[in-house]
Protein backbone atom coordinates (compact mmCIF):
# COMPACT_ATOMS: atom_id res chain seq x y z
CA UNK A 1 0.00 0.00 0.00
CA UNK A 2 1.31 3.19 -0.53
CA UNK A 3 0.20 6.25 1.78
CA UNK A 4 1.85 9.52 0.41
CA UNK A 5 2.61 12.30 3.18
CA UNK A 6 2.25 15.22 0.75
CA UNK A 7 -0.05 16.40 -2.20
CA UNK A 8 3.25 16.48 -4.26
CA UNK A 9 4.25 12.97 -3.22
CA UNK A 10 1.08 11.86 -4.30
CA UNK A 11 0.91 13.82 -7.88
CA UNK A 12 3.78 11.78 -8.96
CA UNK A 13 2.88 8.88 -7.56
CA UNK A 14 -0.04 9.29 -9.98
CA UNK A 15 1.44 10.56 -12.91
CA UNK A 16 3.83 7.47 -12.84
CA UNK A 17 1.34 4.91 -12.20
CA UNK A 18 1.74 1.83 -14.57
CA UNK A 19 -1.81 0.54 -13.77
CA UNK A 20 -4.52 0.62 -12.27
CA UNK A 21 -5.06 2.61 -8.52
CA UNK A 22 -7.50 1.07 -5.63
CA UNK A 23 -7.58 4.87 -3.84
CA UNK A 24 -9.33 4.15 -0.39
CA UNK A 25 -9.48 6.99 2.97
CA UNK A 26 -10.09 4.92 5.76
CA UNK A 27 -11.16 1.69 4.05
CA UNK A 28 -14.43 1.74 6.18
CA UNK A 29 -16.93 2.11 3.23
CA UNK A 30 -15.81 -0.81 0.85
CA UNK A 31 -19.25 0.07 -1.21
CA UNK A 32 -19.11 -0.76 -5.33
CA UNK A 33 -17.47 -2.79 -7.79
CA UNK A 34 -14.62 -4.45 -6.25
CA UNK A 35 -11.77 -2.49 -7.83
CA UNK A 36 -8.04 -4.55 -8.74
CA UNK A 37 -5.25 -2.07 -8.68
CA UNK A 38 -2.38 -1.19 -6.29
CA UNK A 39 -3.91 0.39 -3.46
CA UNK A 40 -2.86 3.96 -2.59
CA UNK A 41 -4.52 5.77 0.88
CA UNK A 42 -4.72 9.45 1.36
CA UNK A 43 -4.47 8.62 5.01
CA UNK A 44 -1.03 10.09 4.92
CA UNK A 45 -2.38 13.84 4.03
CA UNK A 46 -4.14 14.70 7.68
CA UNK A 47 -4.61 17.70 9.42
CA UNK A 48 -6.88 20.61 10.01
CA UNK A 49 -5.50 23.28 8.35
CA UNK A 50 -7.87 26.62 8.79
CA UNK A 51 -10.77 26.38 11.42
CA UNK A 52 -12.36 29.99 11.83
CA UNK A 53 -15.30 29.22 14.19
CA UNK A 54 -16.43 33.12 13.59
CA UNK A 55 -16.76 32.59 9.71
CA UNK A 56 -18.40 28.75 10.56
CA UNK A 57 -15.38 27.77 7.97
CA UNK A 58 -13.44 24.19 8.40
CA UNK A 59 -10.29 23.44 5.80
CA UNK A 60 -8.69 19.70 6.30
CA UNK A 61 -6.51 17.27 4.42
CA UNK A 62 -8.51 14.89 2.95
CA UNK A 63 -7.14 11.80 5.48
CA UNK A 64 -8.04 13.76 8.60
CA UNK A 65 -10.13 11.56 11.07
CA UNK A 66 -13.49 11.98 11.00
CA UNK A 67 -13.38 11.83 14.81
CA UNK A 68 -10.87 14.50 14.58
CA UNK A 69 -12.95 16.71 12.66
CA UNK A 70 -16.07 16.49 14.63
CA UNK A 71 -14.04 16.97 17.91
CA UNK A 72 -12.42 20.59 16.77
CA UNK A 73 -15.86 21.31 15.82
CA UNK A 74 -17.81 20.21 19.24
CA UNK A 75 -14.95 21.90 21.25
CA UNK A 76 -16.70 25.72 19.80
CA UNK A 77 -19.72 24.47 20.03
CA UNK A 78 -20.09 23.86 16.63
CA UNK A 79 -21.03 20.71 14.12
CA UNK A 80 -21.18 19.08 10.40
CA UNK A 81 -24.51 20.54 9.24
CA UNK A 82 -25.42 17.00 7.40
CA UNK A 83 -24.60 14.49 10.02
CA UNK A 84 -22.30 11.70 8.13
CA UNK A 85 -23.44 8.31 8.83
CA UNK A 86 -21.05 5.75 10.55
CA UNK A 87 -20.53 2.63 8.15
CA UNK A 88 -18.46 0.68 9.76
CA UNK A 89 -20.51 -1.48 12.50
CA UNK A 90 -23.35 -1.86 9.18
CA UNK A 91 -19.79 -3.09 6.96
CA UNK A 92 -18.07 -4.86 9.75
CA UNK A 93 -15.13 -2.46 8.91
CA UNK A 94 -12.79 -1.37 11.22
CA UNK A 95 -10.60 1.93 10.91
CA UNK A 96 -11.15 5.62 11.18
CA UNK A 97 -13.40 6.99 8.62
CA UNK A 98 -11.41 9.98 6.75
CA UNK A 99 -13.28 13.75 5.67
CA UNK A 100 -12.32 12.56 2.19
CA UNK A 101 -13.71 10.02 2.16
CA UNK A 102 -17.15 11.31 3.58
CA UNK A 103 -16.61 13.91 0.47
CA UNK A 104 -15.56 10.95 -1.74
CA UNK A 105 -19.02 9.23 -1.15
CA UNK A 106 -21.45 12.25 -0.37
CA UNK A 107 -22.51 10.79 3.14
CA UNK A 108 -25.39 12.52 4.77
CA UNK A 109 -27.82 11.50 7.95
CA UNK A 110 -31.13 12.18 9.00
CA UNK A 111 -30.14 15.80 9.00
CA UNK A 112 -29.94 16.00 5.38
CA UNK A 113 -33.92 16.91 5.13
CA UNK A 114 -33.25 19.82 6.63
CA UNK A 115 -29.53 20.91 5.94
CA UNK A 116 -29.10 19.20 2.98
CA UNK A 117 -26.46 16.72 1.70
CA UNK A 118 -22.70 16.35 1.95
CA UNK A 119 -22.30 18.76 -1.34
CA UNK A 120 -24.37 21.50 0.25
CA UNK A 121 -22.00 22.31 3.18
CA UNK A 122 -18.61 21.62 1.09
CA UNK A 123 -17.09 24.77 -0.39
CA UNK A 124 -13.99 23.87 -1.68
CA UNK A 125 -11.65 21.02 -2.78
CA UNK A 126 -8.38 20.54 -4.03
CA UNK A 127 -7.43 16.93 -5.66
CA UNK A 128 -5.38 15.55 -8.07
CA UNK A 129 -6.53 14.28 -11.38
CA UNK A 130 -6.00 10.88 -13.07
CA UNK A 131 -2.87 12.56 -15.01
CA UNK A 132 -1.47 13.64 -11.61
CA UNK A 133 -2.26 17.20 -12.28
CA UNK A 134 -3.40 19.35 -9.34
CA UNK A 135 -6.81 20.79 -9.68
CA UNK A 136 -8.42 22.88 -6.87
CA UNK A 137 -11.83 24.75 -6.98
CA UNK A 138 -14.24 27.09 -4.87
CA UNK A 139 -13.24 28.38 -1.49
CA UNK A 140 -9.63 29.64 -0.22
CA UNK A 141 -7.91 28.77 -3.94
CA UNK A 142 -5.81 30.57 -6.81
CA UNK A 143 -7.22 28.57 -9.79
CA UNK A 144 -10.44 27.61 -10.76
CA UNK A 145 -11.46 25.41 -13.75
CA UNK A 146 -14.28 26.97 -15.45
CA UNK A 147 -17.32 25.23 -16.70
CA UNK A 148 -17.31 22.95 -13.96
CA UNK A 149 -18.99 23.07 -10.70
CA UNK A 150 -15.59 20.66 -9.41
CA UNK A 151 -17.04 21.47 -5.68
CA UNK A 152 -20.52 19.43 -6.21
CA UNK A 153 -18.95 17.44 -8.68
CA UNK A 154 -16.65 15.28 -6.74
CA UNK A 155 -18.76 14.56 -3.71
CA UNK A 156 -20.10 11.17 -4.16
CA UNK A 157 -17.70 10.41 -6.92
CA UNK A 158 -15.79 7.96 -5.26
CA UNK A 159 -12.65 8.80 -6.27
CA UNK A 160 -13.00 7.86 -9.81
CA UNK A 161 -12.60 11.35 -10.97
CA UNK A 162 -9.82 12.14 -8.52
CA UNK A 163 -8.08 11.53 -5.60
CA UNK A 164 -9.05 14.29 -2.76
CA UNK A 165 -6.05 16.42 -1.20
CA UNK A 166 -7.88 18.96 0.86
CA UNK A 167 -12.16 19.59 1.47
CA UNK A 168 -13.62 23.26 2.54
CA UNK A 169 -16.44 23.22 4.72
CA UNK A 170 -19.15 26.01 5.71
CA UNK A 171 -20.26 24.36 9.23
CA UNK A 172 -22.77 25.40 11.87
CA UNK A 173 -23.91 25.94 15.64
CA UNK A 174 -24.76 22.74 17.86
CA UNK A 175 -27.73 23.20 19.21
CA UNK A 176 -28.07 23.42 22.94
CA UNK A 177 -31.23 21.47 23.43
CA UNK A 178 -33.06 18.79 20.93
CA UNK A 179 -36.08 16.69 21.53
CA UNK A 180 -37.58 13.35 19.90
CA UNK A 181 -41.59 13.51 19.01
CA UNK A 182 -42.31 9.71 18.83
CA UNK A 183 -45.99 8.27 17.74
CA UNK A 184 -46.74 4.42 17.75
CA UNK A 185 -48.43 1.40 16.35
CA UNK A 186 -48.26 3.25 13.16
CA UNK A 187 -48.48 1.54 9.59
CA UNK A 188 -45.83 2.51 6.77
CA UNK A 189 -48.30 4.79 5.10
CA UNK A 190 -49.54 6.22 8.06
CA UNK A 191 -46.14 6.83 9.35
CA UNK A 192 -45.38 8.77 6.09
CA UNK A 193 -48.58 11.27 6.28
CA UNK A 194 -47.46 11.84 9.54
CA UNK A 195 -43.83 12.40 8.69
CA UNK A 196 -45.13 14.60 5.85
CA UNK A 197 -47.28 16.64 8.10
CA UNK A 198 -44.53 17.18 10.84
CA UNK A 199 -41.85 18.15 7.96
CA UNK A 200 -44.65 20.88 6.45
CA UNK A 201 -44.81 22.39 9.25
CA UNK A 202 -43.37 25.61 10.54
CA UNK A 203 -42.04 23.67 13.62
CA UNK A 204 -38.06 22.89 12.16
CA UNK A 205 -38.09 18.99 11.88
CA UNK A 206 -34.54 18.02 11.45
CA UNK A 207 -35.21 14.21 11.72
CA UNK A 208 -38.13 12.04 10.29
CA UNK A 209 -37.80 8.15 10.54
CA UNK A 210 -39.95 4.75 10.91
CA UNK A 211 -38.54 1.98 12.33
CA UNK A 212 -41.48 -0.86 11.55
CA UNK A 213 -39.95 -3.40 13.46
CA UNK A 214 -40.14 -1.17 16.37
CA UNK A 215 -43.56 -0.08 15.65
CA UNK A 216 -42.28 3.78 16.00
CA UNK A 217 -42.36 6.87 13.84
CA UNK A 218 -40.14 9.61 15.39
CA UNK A 219 -39.08 13.19 14.89
CA UNK A 220 -36.35 15.30 15.95
CA UNK A 221 -36.36 19.27 17.09
CA UNK A 222 -33.12 20.77 17.66
CA UNK A 223 -32.07 24.76 18.78
CA UNK A 224 -32.57 26.48 22.35
CA UNK A 225 -34.19 25.12 24.90
CA UNK A 226 -37.20 26.94 25.15
CA UNK A 227 -37.54 27.18 21.53
CA UNK A 228 -37.37 23.09 21.17
CA UNK A 229 -39.52 22.70 24.52
CA UNK A 230 -42.74 25.36 22.66
CA UNK A 231 -42.15 23.56 19.29
CA UNK A 232 -42.02 20.19 20.25
CA UNK A 233 -45.68 20.68 22.08
CA UNK A 234 -46.91 22.71 19.29
CA UNK A 235 -45.82 19.67 16.73
CA UNK A 236 -47.21 16.71 19.29
CA UNK A 237 -50.61 19.01 19.24
CA UNK A 238 -50.53 18.57 15.35
CA UNK A 239 -49.73 15.14 14.97
CA UNK A 240 -52.33 14.41 17.64
CA UNK A 241 -54.78 12.82 15.22
CA UNK A 242 -52.09 9.96 14.28
CA UNK A 243 -51.96 8.65 17.92
CA UNK A 244 -50.42 9.51 21.14
CA UNK A 245 -47.62 11.57 20.91
CA UNK A 246 -44.85 11.31 23.20
CA UNK A 247 -41.69 13.51 23.70
CA UNK A 248 -38.67 12.90 24.69
CA UNK A 249 -35.71 15.18 25.40
CA UNK A 250 -32.49 15.15 26.71
CA UNK A 251 -29.51 15.57 24.56
CA UNK A 252 -27.52 12.48 24.98
CA UNK A 253 -30.68 10.09 24.84
CA UNK A 254 -31.79 12.29 21.41
CA UNK A 255 -28.39 12.06 20.10
CA UNK A 256 -28.34 8.10 20.72
CA UNK A 257 -31.03 7.54 19.16
CA UNK A 258 -30.65 9.23 15.95
CA UNK A 259 -26.97 7.89 15.74
CA UNK A 260 -29.07 4.60 15.67
CA UNK A 261 -31.36 5.53 12.90
CA UNK A 262 -28.13 7.32 11.36
CA UNK A 263 -25.54 4.26 11.29
CA UNK A 264 -28.61 1.92 10.28
CA UNK A 265 -28.08 -0.24 13.92
CA UNK A 266 -31.47 -2.15 12.98
CA UNK A 267 -29.57 -4.51 10.53
CA UNK A 268 -26.09 -4.54 12.14
CA UNK A 269 -24.86 -7.88 12.41
CA UNK A 270 -27.63 -9.84 11.02
CA UNK A 271 -27.55 -11.74 7.98
CA UNK A 272 -28.21 -10.63 4.29
CA UNK A 273 -27.53 -7.49 2.20
CA UNK A 274 -28.40 -3.99 2.86
CA UNK A 275 -29.97 -1.90 0.30
CA UNK A 276 -30.33 1.78 0.27
CA UNK A 277 -33.04 3.28 -1.78
CA UNK A 278 -33.92 6.95 -2.86
CA UNK A 279 -37.99 7.78 -3.91
CA UNK A 280 -40.60 9.90 -3.68
CA UNK A 281 -41.76 9.54 -0.02
CA UNK A 282 -45.28 8.70 -0.99
CA UNK A 283 -44.18 6.29 -3.44
CA UNK A 284 -42.19 4.71 0.31
CA UNK A 285 -45.00 2.08 1.42
CA UNK A 286 -45.67 0.38 -1.53
CA UNK A 287 -41.88 0.00 -2.72
CA UNK A 288 -40.86 -0.99 0.73
CA UNK A 289 -43.15 -3.71 0.57
CA UNK A 290 -42.40 -5.07 -2.65
CA UNK A 291 -38.74 -5.69 -1.23
CA UNK A 292 -39.93 -8.40 0.43
CA UNK A 293 -37.49 -7.67 3.44
CA UNK A 294 -37.64 -6.00 6.66
CA UNK A 295 -36.87 -2.27 5.91
CA UNK A 296 -36.34 1.19 8.08
CA UNK A 297 -37.39 4.51 6.58
CA UNK A 298 -35.34 8.00 6.93
CA UNK A 299 -35.75 11.71 5.45
CA UNK A 300 -39.52 11.19 6.06
CA UNK A 301 -39.39 8.51 3.41
CA UNK A 302 -37.52 9.38 1.29
CA UNK A 303 -34.91 7.14 2.30
CA UNK A 304 -35.70 3.22 2.59
CA UNK A 305 -32.87 0.96 3.62
CA UNK A 306 -33.69 -3.02 2.88
CA UNK A 307 -32.48 -6.02 4.56
CA UNK A 308 -32.52 -8.99 2.26
CA UNK A 309 -31.35 -12.56 1.46
CA UNK A 310 -27.78 -12.58 0.58
CA UNK A 311 -27.26 -12.34 -3.69
CA UNK A 312 -31.00 -10.91 -4.12
CA UNK A 313 -31.09 -8.55 -7.05
CA UNK A 314 -33.20 -5.54 -5.66
CA UNK A 315 -34.01 -4.07 -8.65
CA UNK A 316 -35.26 -6.69 -10.48
CA UNK A 317 -37.50 -7.73 -7.72
CA UNK A 318 -38.68 -3.94 -7.63
CA UNK A 319 -39.16 -3.46 -10.86
CA UNK A 320 -39.53 0.32 -12.63
CA UNK A 321 -39.73 3.01 -9.83
CA UNK A 322 -38.85 7.12 -9.65
CA UNK A 323 -35.83 6.90 -7.50
CA UNK A 324 -32.59 4.63 -7.29
CA UNK A 325 -31.23 1.34 -5.56
CA UNK A 326 -27.71 0.73 -4.50
CA UNK A 327 -26.08 -1.85 -2.53
CA UNK A 328 -24.47 -0.90 0.12
CA UNK A 329 -23.28 -4.16 2.09
CA UNK A 330 -22.81 -7.31 -0.34
CA UNK A 331 -20.47 -10.01 -0.64
CA UNK A 332 -17.09 -9.14 -2.69
CA UNK A 333 -19.24 -12.01 -5.30
CA UNK A 334 -22.14 -10.22 -5.08
CA UNK A 335 -21.12 -6.50 -6.10
CA UNK A 336 -19.36 -7.98 -8.95
CA UNK A 337 -22.51 -9.67 -10.20
CA UNK A 338 -24.81 -7.13 -9.18
CA UNK A 339 -24.17 -3.15 -10.24
CA UNK A 340 -23.91 -1.79 -6.93
CA UNK A 341 -25.02 1.95 -8.09
CA UNK A 342 -28.01 2.60 -10.20
CA UNK A 343 -27.66 2.40 -13.99
CA UNK A 344 -28.05 5.51 -15.05
CA UNK A 345 -30.05 7.23 -18.15
CA UNK A 346 -28.18 7.19 -21.27
CA UNK A 347 -27.74 11.14 -21.81
CA UNK A 348 -26.65 11.32 -18.20
CA UNK A 349 -24.24 8.32 -18.88
CA UNK A 350 -22.59 9.87 -21.68
CA UNK A 351 -21.62 12.65 -19.60
CA UNK A 352 -20.43 10.85 -17.20
CA UNK A 353 -18.10 8.90 -19.33
CA UNK A 354 -17.17 12.02 -20.62
CA UNK A 355 -16.29 13.86 -17.03
CA UNK A 356 -14.33 10.53 -16.36
CA UNK A 357 -12.29 11.07 -19.89
CA UNK A 358 -11.61 14.61 -19.03
CA UNK A 359 -10.32 13.51 -15.90
CA UNK A 360 -9.13 10.03 -15.56
CA UNK A 361 -7.91 9.88 -19.18
CA UNK A 362 -6.07 7.09 -18.47
CA UNK A 363 -8.52 5.20 -16.37
CA UNK A 364 -6.86 4.41 -13.60
CA UNK A 365 -8.67 5.48 -10.71
CA UNK A 366 -10.52 2.97 -9.41
CA UNK A 367 -11.62 1.72 -12.37
CA UNK A 368 -15.04 -0.38 -12.57
CA UNK A 369 -15.91 1.13 -9.43
CA UNK A 370 -19.07 2.61 -10.31
CA UNK A 371 -19.70 0.65 -13.94
CA UNK A 372 -23.31 -0.77 -14.18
Amino acid sequence: MSSPATETELSEKVAGAKGPLRVVGGGTRPVGRPVAGELVSVKGLAGIDLYEPGALTLVAKAGTPLAEVEGALAAEGQRLPFEPMDHRALLGTSGDPTIGGVVAANVSGPRRIQSGACRDSLIGVRFVDGSGAVVKNGGRVMKNVTGYDLVKLMAGSWGTLGILTEVAFKVLPAPEAAATLAIGGLGDRQAVEAMAVGLGSPFEVTGAAHLPDEGRTLLRIEGFAASVAYRAGRLAELLAPFGTVEVEDGADQVGQQWARIRDVAAFVGRPGDVWRISVKPTDAPDLAARTGGDVLFDWGGGLIWALVPEGTDLRARLGAFAGHATLVRASAETRARIAPFHPEPPPVAAVAAALKAKFDPRGILNPGLMTA
